[in-house]
This record gives structure tokens, sequence and C-alpha cells, in this order.
């Protein structure tokens, strides 16, 4: 299927009103369900009814308007315009963050712990330095893992904000942002981790647009290391100049790395030891998963020649990266994103890129 491409522009609120319009079916849908899997033990560890699920997002809402006033602004008018309420345009979006929360807030102190997590976002990420690139261009690319219905939902939402510059995000319906770039070169990407210090804070699709609302690699690590965050996710930051870096970060701990002269690639468990002590157990299988594609993606970016195709390629590999959801957990690659910060080239894919052609995403209209 071809990518769809929504584009908004003008104030926060328009942004937001266009979004939550584009397909309020879909969003009700899909945030009706989240809320509910964010209530059952599998996800959070502990057993909340639609109430008190939304109750905690609402007490998060605060955090994320002192982080980022216009992307709350966004925020609010996405959920009126989708029929939805604040509460659950924020769990839509930042579900597995959220989880995190409830866990951290609610079932770590009654003592419940999640023992067999899904893992429901098991992406692969990598950075090139331009050491690595055949045209000496820094590259970031990832695969964007989920439960296989959730490829129905993937756009790429083409912002002109007002008060920000233009951005091009890969992400889903009711999210403000997952991976994507700005006008400035600035790119972003993420893996999800399962954090055991979740708290009342703020979600990582804020993140992720806030920090494409910055101009540099500097400024876009401050967004996130001095975020009061809700829960784990890793980064990838690349900016125009070729620098990048990797962070690892829980509600409470985040630690930065930054590229040198070889690829840096991450998945989905933690790989620092202060991020370690903050993970909760993870699920056998998932685990797995997650050490198989970190030393697939190795293996296959040790070269000195990388080109954008190359990293299309990468992320099609059929071995361990791109795969088809199945029984039992029904997971699947769900698309794909290769950015080149020099030349601001965006290329995405929804679904299984070992199966549709990527598509160039200009960054404004």
């Amino acid at each position: 299927m071809p990518m769809v491409v929504l584009d908004v522009a003008g104030t926060p609120a328009d942004l937001g009103a266009a979004h939550g319009a584009f397909a309020p079916d879909t969003l009700r849908a899909f945030a009706a369900e989240r809320v509910a899997l964010a209530g059952t033990p599998e996800w959070s560890g502990v057993r909340l009814d639609r109430s008190q699920v939304l109750a905690l997002a609402q007490s998060c809402l605060e955090v994320h308007r002192t982080y980022s006033p216009a992307l709350t602004d966004e925020l609010e008018a996405l959920a009126e315009a989708g029929g939805i309420g604040v509460a659950e345009a924020l769990v839509v979006g930042g579900f597995t963050d959220f989880v995190d929360t409830v866990y951290g807030a609610v079932g770590s102190a009654q003592g419940h712990t999640a023992a067999a997590l899904p893992e429901a976002d098991q992406c692969t990420a990598f950075l090139v330095p331009t050491a690595r690139s055949a045209d000496g261009a820094a590259m970031l690319a990832q695969t964007w893992d989920m439960h296989a219905g959730a490829e129905r939902h993937v756009l790429v939402l083409r912002g002109a904000p007002d008060d920000a510059p233009a951005f091009a995000t890969f992400t889903t319906v009711g999210c403000l942002g997952m991976i994507g770039m700005n006008e400035h070169g600035l790119a972003v990407g993420i893996n999800n981790l399962t954090g055991a210090d979740g708290r009342i804070g703020v979600t990582w699709p804020f993140v992720v647009r806030e920090v494409l609302r910055q101009r540099d690699l500097d400024a876009a690590l401050r967004c996130i290391v001095d975020a009061p965050l809700a829960g784990a996710h890793n980064y990838l930051v690349l900016d125009a100049a070729g620098r990048g870096a990797n962070v690892e970060a829980t509600a409470t701990y985040a630690h930065v790395t930054l590229m040198e002269g070889d690829p840096v690639v991450h998945t989905n468990h933690c790989l620092v030891g202060e991020t370690v002590r903050r993970e909760r157990t993870r699920d056998v299988a998932a685990q797995a998963s997650s050490q198989a594609r970190l030393a697939r993606a190795g293996a296959l970016l040790a070269r000195h020649d990388l080109t954008p195709e190359d990293l299309q390629l990468i992320t099609a590999d059929v071995e361990a990266l791109c795969y088809r959801g199945g029984p039992p957990r029904y997971l699947a690659t769900c698309g794909a994103v290769v950015m080149r910060p020099a030349t601001r080239d965006l290329w995405a894919v929804p679904g299984l890129p070992s199966e549709a052609p990527f598509e160039h995403v200009e960054l404004r209209v």
C-alpha cells in the first residue's frame, strides 16, 4: 500500500485539529483498545478499569504542559477533533511509556510484576557515521515493529508549524510523532524499553516532537536528558553536521553515548548497567529476539561504503530484522525509515520493507 502523507500547518492547535479530524473513527477505536490494554496485568503488572487508567493519564497532563505547552495544545486539539478525551489521546500516542507509568505508580507499589510482557514494539535502529557512508553523509535508519494490525494506522505527518521548524514524522493515527526529521536536518529514531521505574511524567512522542523543534544535536539531547520522563525508551539522534548520539533513557536515568567512527545499533534491551538495573524482567522470547536483531544488524553494517539503498535492504533483512506476525504474539515489521540529514532526505515504507518499495518524502510540500 502507498505511504499516506498527512499535511498539517499553522498553530499547534491547527496541527492537532487537522490530525484528529483525519480518521476519527480509527482514532476512537485505537484509543479504546489501548486504554483497555494499559489496565491489564500482561502489560502493566496490575489490573485497572477504564476510569482508573484515564485518571492516571490525566495526572500526567500537567507535566506534559510544563514540558511543552505547544505540543500540549496540539494534543488537546487532536483529542477534540477526534472525539476522544485528552487523557485518551495521551495513552494512544504514549502507550508504551504509559504502561511503565502504570507499573511504577501502581503495580510495583502493590507488589505486582509484569512477568510476561508481550513486547509489542521491537524496533531495530542504527546510526551510520560519515566514515562508514559511501558519500560521507551520516544516516539514521530503523524498522518499526508492532502488533501486525498497527500497519493500517501508519502515516507520515508532515508539518509546517508557525512556531517551529517544518518536519516529517513516520507515526500512527493519534500519535504526535515516532521517527522523523526537520528542515534543519535534525533526525530522531526510537526503540521501546521496558522500565521498572515508570512515574507520572512525559511520554516519548512528546520528546520526539520536542527534538524536532530544535536545530542541532546539543539542543536535542537536552530535550531528552532534562525531560521528566514517564517511562523507558531508547533515542537515537543525528544532526545535519553528522554528529550523532544514542540515549538509553528510563524514567529516572539517561545514559548518552556519542557516535564515533563505528555504526551504533540498538534494539529493545538495555545495554548500560544503570539502565539494566531499572529494566523490568523481560519475556524470554522478546529478549532473544532483541539480542538476535542487535547482532544481525551489527554484522550487516560492518562495511565502509554504506548507502541509503543499503540501509533500506538491511531493514528488509528477513533473517532477523524484518518479519511477519504469527502466533502467539502476532508481531510484525509495520514499517521502516531511512534518513540522511545532510541532504534532508527521508525515505519511508509502510508494512514490510521486504515486500514494498521505500518512498521519498519531501520535508516541505
